[in-house]
């Protein structure tokens, strides 16, 4: 039986955005390179053109001895882990492409192996090939058997054939040639803009964590949540909203919008999406807490009516507000459930979440792994912007923290 090695890669430019992918299959015993695949895929995100390079360099395999064994190797992680079984496929986006990959051989015959991107070149020159020639606005596909020498296929304008077909050939020039596009500056899928970043685990899903704008009850520092007037912005409050969707306008990386359903943060939400043109999703477990008889009051008049239940909130996660209110340790559940479904939704976009002070401060405490207690040692403004970041192994990264510089 003929062994085979498949090296793929795939990126994206903004992810998504412009988006390539590059295979290679290489003859596990003699180390020759036998066949080659690139395609600019249009718009696209990291793992789409991950699992399209994956596909095509399995494809290829197959076309040269379907009874081959395959050896894949990729610095995608996530595609790995993926097809090995060992993570789920959560992303509808994904299923239907690992469904494909996995139909080109039986699964007896490939096996699967995480490399380190250095060791990636020869794939990742090809994807950069092609989403070189994305850019420059020709459809660029190309493959080739070590028996085809040149064919490349470009579409485009009749005059950049010859010039596309000479980029084409250097593309599919094997093993040989030194040059790494990483030092030009073709980086695929790893230009970070904004908060999103593109690690070796595939593109995160990045929450970019806004606190509403002020209202009537944020300078007096009175409880305000879910179970109190649900006031709306003040006119500082209002001003702040426009001040922060200029300031994610200029960025320009939120590709979401979804909002706690109190008026605050739908007022909130509505000013930025108008700045975005973009929608607003309404999502219930990004409410905030239930203060329960607390709603109105300061924290001075809390501890001189209600002092022992005041004690027992601020000593345990479990205690709840006089009156049924709602617990820090209940609100980190209905958290942590939030965003799962919220990761598994917008899994490799950026989406801003507008809601509460709670509800941000559970965020972050979640992904640095930090005891109940340190909520109670985060500052967070009206209209801050705190961000965390969340990988395909389940994995988080706070990028950011009440953030207040488009305020000033």
């Amino acid at each position: 039986m003929r062994e085979f090695i498949v090296e793929a890669d795939g990126g994206s430019r903004g992810n998504p955005g412009p988006a390539g992918y590059g295979s290679v299959v290489i003859d596990a015993a003699t180390g020759e390179t036998l066949a080659e695949a690139a395609e600019y895929i249009g718009i696209a995100t990291n793992n789409v053109a991950e699992y399209r390079g994956l596909v095509a360099g399995l494809r290829a395999a197959h076309a040269l001895d379907p009874q081959a064994s395959v050896h894949v190797r990729m610095d995608s992680k996530l595609v790995v882990e993926q097809m090995s079984g060992r993570w789920k496929i959560k992303h509808p986006d994904m299923r239907p492409l690992a469904a494909e990959a996995a139909t080109v051989l039986p699964a007896s015959q490939v096996t699967y192996e995480w490399i380190p991107r250095e060791r990636n070149k020869h794939a990742d020159r090809l994807a950069n090939e092609a989403m070189d020639a994305g850019k420059r606005g020709k459809q660029w596909e190309a493959s080739r058997s070590t028996a085809e020498l040149d064919t490349p296929k470009v579409s485009g304008p009749p005059g950049d054939a010859a010039a596309g077909a000479t980029k084409a050939r250097a593309a599919l020039a094997g093993t040989r040639g030194t040059a790494d596009a990483r030092a030009a500056g073709n980086v695929a899928g790893t230009t970070s803009q904004g908060w999103s970043a593109a690690p070796d685990l595939g593109a995160p899903a990045t929450f970019v964590l806004l606190r509403h704008g002020e209202t009537a009850l944020t300078p007096e520092k009175r409880f305000s949540g879910s179970g109190g007037s649900d006031p709306e912005l003040s006119a500082a409050g209002r001003s702040q909203a426009e001040r922060v969707a200029a300031a994610l306008a200029a960025r320009g990386t939120v590709q979401a919008i979804v909002s706690s359903p109190l008026k605050r943060c739908q007022e909130t939400a509505r000013t930025v999406a108008a700045r975005l043109g973009l929608d607003v999703h309404i999502e219930e477990g990004l409410r905030e807490t239930d203060f329960g008889a607390w709603e109105g009051m300061t924290f001075g008049e809390v501890r001189e009516r209600f002092p022992d239940d005041m004690n027992a909130w601020l000593a345990s996660s479990k205690a709840e507000p006089t009156g049924g209110g709602e617990s820090f340790a209940a609100v980190a559940r209905r958290v942590a459930a939030t965003r799962d479904r919220l990761v598994e939704r917008y899994a490799g976009r950026t989406v801003l979440l507008v809601t509460h002070v709670t509800p941000i401060k559970t965020f972050v405490r979640l992904a640095l792994g930090a005891p109940p207690e340190s909520l109670f040692r985060m500052e967070l403004s009206a209209a801050s912007l705190s961000a965390v970041a969340y990988y395909g192994d389940g994995n988080a990264s706070v990028r950011l923290l009440n953030e207040t510089a488009h305020l000033r």
